[in-house]
């Protein structure tokens, strides 16, 4: 299993890559939202820190140069759906049919397959599967994606032994699901901090014994 982790912008990087060398693209991008992550506090274990915001996430998202692989799986797409072909769609339930849903709303994702695929994971405000079951493992990231959500989306699309790309990697919890799941991983992040957080958290991933993990069929 194969781990490659760059700093820098995602386009640039995917321009010196060789073609044919990744199977999916599994992402949450910035897409134009102007979320203001820095008004947020997270828990690092020990205090409350405020997010960095989350660069490019003040303009439009153009899908196009992540969209000519095998498999793609772009989160929130919703918000820029008029610019994708017909395709399928992930929805996560937060929720898990226990807990408030005015405070979980669900989430989407677009896919190049066909159909709809739903996610039972929860999230729910400061209640969230990486903390109660991920051991006790804190946000990091303002949009951090459970790490048990990508290795479910990752396992259902993808086959063990695939090169996964995720330009916008985040605090890493794409990059974990790889290790935890025997993908190799691509992870490219503009932010050098979060950059950090995420090579920090695939390396513990990687000194951990690969267990097979139980999640359940997705609906």
């Amino acid at each position: 299993m194969n781990v490659q982790l760059h700093l820098g912008d995602c386009l640039e990087v995917m321009r010196s890559m060789p073609d044919k060398s990744v199977d999916a693209v599994i992402t949450d991008p910035p897409y134009g939202i102007g979320l203001q992550a820095e008004k947020f506090t997270h828990w690092n274990g020990k205090k409350h820190n405020r997010y960095s915001r989350i660069i490019g996430d003040d303009s439009p998202f153009d899908p196009t140069p992540f969209m000519g692989f095998r498999t793609v799986v772009l989160f929130g797409a919703n918000n820029y759906s008029d610019k994708l072909p017909v395709g399928g769609w992930i929805v996560w339930d937060k929720t898990l049919g226990k807990h408030d849903a005015k405070q979980a709303h669900p989430e989407m994702a677009w896919c190049n397959k066909k159909g709809v695929s739903m996610f039972r994971v929860l999230h729910n405000g400061v209640i969230n599967d990486d903390s109660v079951i991920g051991n006790n493992q804190p946000r990091f990231h303002p949009t951090q994606k459970p790490v048990r959500l990508m290795r479910m989306i990752i396992e259902k699309f993808t086959n063990e032994g695939d090169t996964i790309l995720d330009p916008f990697m985040g605090s890493g919890s794409t990059g974990i699901a790889c290790v935890q799941t025997g993908r190799n991983f691509i992870g490219i992040e503009i932010d050098p901090d979060y950059f950090k957080i995420a090579e920090r958290r695939i390396k513990e991933a990687q000194m951990q014994p690969r267990l097979d993990f139980q999640d359940g069929l997705a609906q």
